[in-house]
């Protein structure tokens, strides 16, 4: 077992369960009472992480504006390092405090023009997908002193994370809308009996203006993956 910070997957959805529209729009799927709370989780949390696509398609800055308290450790889990170098989180004394994680496959031209902005870039073994290994990520930023993560999305990251068994609490937004086709907020998680779905425990449920919040502890089915 990987020594390795706690986990929070947090993220807001519709009621049918989709993070965005079929063209990515998704701002904003969450009531204002909503936001207070997610940045509030951010406070509470040493490093908030999002991955590539969320970088590149929603740009946020991943800081605490709405409540009181310090800004988290930002990392962007990006393989290739595509986050354009325009992005949020590169802007200005906001580098400083953001890491990249990346793979063998992140140009190096590209690395020393992220380095150059006052950003890390951590190098990472890649999965099987060729994705950064999200345990090794974990382990490594355990060993910089990172003891709770707090992560944002998107779908591939979420899915990731739930299939290796590294989410330890679901904190998931639920705004009262509909939308039909979207993005779903979790892949395929190779659940084929019923018996081996992910359980919830520990759950509350608070209202955070029209929207609901449910947070809960994450308890996996006995055997292997």
């Amino acid at each position: 077992m990987i020594v390795r910070p706690t986990v929070t997957v947090s993220y807001a959805q519709t009621l049918d369960g989709r993070l965005a529209t079929a063209s990515g729009s998704s701002r904003w799927i969450s009531a204002p009472e909503s936001l207070r709370f997610a940045h509030r989780l951010r406070a509470e949390h040493d490093a908030v992480a999002v991955g590539a696509g969320t970088a590149c398609k929603d740009d946020p800055r991943l800081t605490v504006r709405l409540v009181s308290g310090d800004d988290p450790l930002r990392v962007v889990i990006d393989s290739s390092l595509r986050t354009p170098l325009s992005a949020a989180v590169l802007a200005g004394e906001a580098a400083k405090g953001t890491v990249f994680a990346v793979t063998e496959r992140a140009p190096e031209e590209r690395r020393e023009e992220v380095l150059s902005l006052g950003a890390r870039v951590l190098e990472l073994p890649a999965d099987a997908a060729g994705r950064v290994d999200l345990g090794a990520l974990l382990s490594e930023l355990h060993s910089m002193g990172v003891r709770s993560v707090m992560v944002e999305g998107g779908a591939t990251l979420i899915t990731a994370l739930l299939c290796a068994r590294l989410v330890d609490r679901l904190a998931v937004c639920i705004a009262p809308k509909i939308l039909g086709r979207g993005i779903e907020a979790v892949g395929d998680l190779g659940i084929c009996d019923l018996d081996d779905s992910l359980t919830l425990t520990g759950t509350s449920v608070t209202p955070y203006g029209v929207d609901l919040v449910i947070d809960s502890r994450v308890e996996y089915p006995e055997g292997p993956r």
